[in-house]
Formats: structure tokens, sequence, C-alpha cells
């Protein structure tokens, strides 16, 4: 049985976190889960977000509206450093009755800045 290290133990937390405010619109609860600056490639574009006020709606927007909830179907560890992990994720999107309305792989990657551990980036096969 191998231990996982704090920085992985962390990340898996944000992600955790981060899944949770989003499907209860906790605004605030999802901003402290990403470092902002945040960036995120798609299949279609590059987005930046300075701050974290118009992320939500912005994914809101994207997600479309038949989005309910998300979830990750399962999360692979590619790399980690003390400050640092890698994560290939698989991200499924639902609407009310539970059925799947996209899924596609996401690399995330979390830091620790100034002792707090968010996401920093991510590039996603999502088609928005």
């Amino acid at each position: 049985m191998t231990t996982q290290s704090v920085a992985v133990r962390s990340a898996h937390k944000v992600m955790a976190e981060h899944i949770a405010a989003l499907n209860t619109h906790d605004e605030a609860a999802l901003k402290a889960t990403m470092h902002f600056p945040h960036i995120r490639l798609s299949a279609a574009e590059m987005k930046l977000w300075p701050t974290a006020e118009s992320y939500f709606s912005d994914f809101k927007a994207r997600a479309g509206g038949a989005w309910h909830h998300s979830a990750f179907e399962d999360i692979k560890l590619l790399a980690e450093s003390e400050t640092k992990v890698h994560f290939d994720a698989e991200i499924i999107r639902y609407n009310a009755q539970n059925d799947i309305i996209s899924r596609f792989r996401s690399l995330w990657v979390i830091t620790c800045e100034q002792g707090h551990w968010a996401a920093k980036m991510r590039s996603s096969f999502a088609a928005k």
C-alpha cells in the first residue's frame, strides 16, 4: 500500500471541494478552489480569468442550459512535487434527469501558493 504525499492529498481535496461547490452553486467556495489568474484551454479556445468575478457565470454559459451537476469519473495522478500536482480527470456533466450531456478528459494543475492549495490551470477536451 502506497501512502499519498501531502501534495497529492491536498490536491485531491481541492478537486472534491471544487466539484461540490460547483454542484451547489456556492460561488465563494468555488473561488476558494481556484487560483487567479486562472487559465483554461479547451478544444475551442484559451480563457484567462484575471479574477474570480465572472468565473461561475462563464461556466454556466459554456456548460449550457441543460447542465444540472457534474462529477469526476476518475482522477489519475500524472506527476507531483511538493507544491504542484498534475491530474488527468474525466469529467461528466449531467442534466437534472441524471442523463449525461457531455463527457471529456481534462488535465488539472493544482498548485500551492502562499500555503493555499487550489487549481491554477486546466486543459480539457470539452467542446466549450
